[in-house]
C-alpha cells in the first residue's frame, strides 16, 4: 500500500512524529486514514475545497497545509500509544507543540484573505 495522503507525505508525518512513535499503530493503513480525516477536516473548517485546489497551488503557499496536516497526523499516531516514550509528560509536550502549530495553521487557513492570496500566488 503506497501513501495517499494529497497535503502531507509520508515523510513529513514521520518527522513529525518523531522516532519514538509505536509502530503498532504508525501503519501506512492508519496514516493514510488519518490523512484523509484530516484533509477533511480541513476543507470544511476553512470552508474550501484544498484537496482539488493542492496541485494548482504555488509552492510558495501550500506547505501550510503540510505543516497542519502533518502535525494532525502525528498527534494521531502518538496519541494511538503513548507507550514508547520515557514519560507521559514528553507525550504530551510533543502533542501539545503539533496542537498549537495546527491551530496556528488553522487559523491562517480559515482566514479569507489568506485563502485569496494563497489561490492567486
Amino acid at each position: 500500500m503506497g501513501h495517499t495522503g494529497i497535503f502531507a507525505t509520508k515523510a513529513e508525518c514521520d518527522a513529525k512524529a518523531g522516532e519514538k512513535v509505536d509502530a503498532t499503530g504508525w501503519t501506512e493503513a492508519n496514516i493514510n486514514a488519518w490523512c484523509l480525516q484530516i484533509e477533511c477536516l480541513i476543507n470544511v473548517t476553512t470552508r474550501k475545497n484544498w484537496s482539488d485546489a493542492f496541485a494548482a497551488l504555488s509552492v510558495d503557499v501550500k506547505y501550510i497545509l503540510s505543516e497542519v496536516a502533518s502535525n494532525l497526523v502525528a498527534i494521531y499516531g502518538i496519541s494511538y500509544n503513548l507507550a514508547g516514550y520515557t514519560s507521559r509528560v514528553e507525550a504530551e509536550d510533543m502533542i501539545n507543540v503539533l496542537r498549537d502549530a495546527a491551530l496556528r495553521g488553522l487559523s491562517v487557513l480559515k482566514n479569507v484573505e489568506c485563502q485569496r492570496f494563497m489561490t492567486g500566488a
